[in-house]
């Protein structure tokens, strides 16, 4: 088995904004000669991932059935939801959840507002919420004493504090306080050792298909597993410059035009309700990402201990839902006011190899349109696909397949064909692109 399947697609986007930076303007880069337009690995990975979790949660797709992930800051608040279901008094539950959680290294916000949300997000399986308030009902008998304790520590601080506070008020230098008396951390005492364990457990990825894919990252429970995530992602860019408009909008008061039309106000001050800019980009852009299908089976061989057919199985849907979310994944922002979800790509192309094969660079000149030559996206195809038949012959890799969803490019791929220089297999569908068939059109 060829260990890296490799993704490359071109899609063309007009007038969106998927993303933006700090100031609400869509993300640059320089590369090449010229300015491109930037939706980092991050968007892209955040709709690929969410896209094949809600199609498997309708009973859809190649993943329908299989357990996923979520991240969140709300652990604490998913338990105490939990174990008020099973009959908790809900103050109870809610201070026992957060600090049993902060018994297993978690921090927590220091704010009204944040107080029981954890400082970073936590990736963890669905159901681990579930689970972690049936290890607190499960070992209730251990939870309480030790949770005695951990109230009796804060309540001490506490008063530590005050006599801090009182003792600064009647100083002469009341923004100075001895070292000695600095208020310091909640020790808090150590869990049992059996709740620890099965918390961890709770914790663990386990068969939660998209941690195996997209990894995690762990830091504040040493002792949970991290995991190496199986899929590479780099952020797509325009292969032609930068196209941003700052498109200046009105927004109606539909009250005082309601007024004005039936003539109930004469003195109506004129003028829109509010007025504001918006910047959207359009474009053509190359997109690439990588699954290593090894580490894949290794991860899930390690975190589940299934046997390796039910592994192989596992890990076969997981390919076929990356390489759907990735044809078919468009990030979320600005959905309503640009209809972007509704993008195809114009070109996708997919192989493995035993080393993954990047072609970001043959875009590394800017390609620039008029009315005297095709568009970028045709020009990008064509440029894209004589990269990858170049890599065939270096490489000697598999051809591989090409999907399209575009009139103009299926013109292109059977003039390629026609000219004997279409270097990988057409797929005419989805389906058709993901089995290991062979569909029409060999590569010549």
């Amino acid at each position: 088995m060829n260990r890296f399947l490799c993704l490359h697609s071109l899609t063309t986007y007009a007038a969106v904004l998927l993303v933006r930076d700090a100031n609400g303007r869509p993300k640059e880069m320089l590369f090449g000669n010229a300015i491109r337009t930037l939706v980092p690995a991050q968007t892209e990975r955040r709709a690929d991932r969410t896209l094949m979790r809600e199609r498997a949660n309708r009973g859809e797709g190649p993943l329908a059935g299989r357990a996923f992930g979520i991240r969140t800051r709300e652990w604490a608040r998913l338990t105490a939801r939990e174990l008020t279901a099973q009959g908790w008094d809900a103050t109870t539950a809610a201070t026992t959840a957060k600090e049993t959680l902060c018994g297993l290294g978690l921090n927590f916000g220091t704010k009204d507002s944040n107080a029981d949300l954890t400082k970073v997000l936590i990736f963890a399986p669905e159901r681990a919420a579930i689970d972690i308030a049936n290890v607190i009902a499960t070992r209730r008998h251990q939870v309480e004493p030790w949770l005695a304790q951990v109230q009796a520590e804060r309540e001490k601080e506490n008063r530590k504090k005050e006599q801090s506070k009182k003792r600064k008020n009647k100083s002469d230098a009341p923004d100075e306080q001895p070292e000695s008396e600095a208020a310091e951390e909640v020790k808090i005492p150590p869990l049992p050792q059996e709740v620890k364990s099965e918390l961890l457990a709770a914790f663990s990825p386990r068969d939660a298909i998209d941690i195996a894919l997209y990894g995690r990252f762990l830091a504040e429970i040493a002792e949970s597993p991290n995991v190496d995530g199986a899929v590479q992602t780099m952020g797509s860019f325009s292969v032609g410059p930068a196209c941003v408009v700052d498109d200046f909008y009105s927004a109606g008061d539909d009250a005082k035009l309601d007024r004005r039309a039936h003539a109930l106000d004469v003195f109506d001050e004129p003028g829109a309700g509010m007025t504001g800019y918006q910047s959207l980009f359009s474009g053509t852009f190359y997109g690439h990402s990588v699954l290593d299908r090894v580490k894949l089976r290794r991860t899930l061989k390690s975190s589940t201990g299934w046997p390796d057919e039910q592994v192989e199985a596992a890990a076969a849907d997981a390919e076929a839902a990356f390489v759907d979310a990735f044809c078919n994944a468009v990030p979320a922002a600005k959905a309503n006011t640009t209809a972007a979800g509704g993008t195809l790509p114009k070109l996708v192309l997919a192989f493995t190899s035993n080393r993954p094969h990047n072609y970001a660079g043959c875009f590394e000149k800017a390609i620039e349109e008029n009315s005297t030559t095709p568009s970028a996206s045709i020009q990008a195809a064509r440029r894209l696909l004589a990269q990858h038949h170049l890599i065939i012959k270096k490489c000697g890799i598999e051809p591989g397949r090409v999907l399209t969803y575009d009139l103009d490019t299926t013109e292109l791929l059977n003039e390629l064909r026609t000219a004997g220089t279409l270097a990988c297999h057409e797929a005419d569908t989805l389906d058709d692109f993901l089995t290991p068939t062979k569909p029409r059109g060999a590569m010549a």
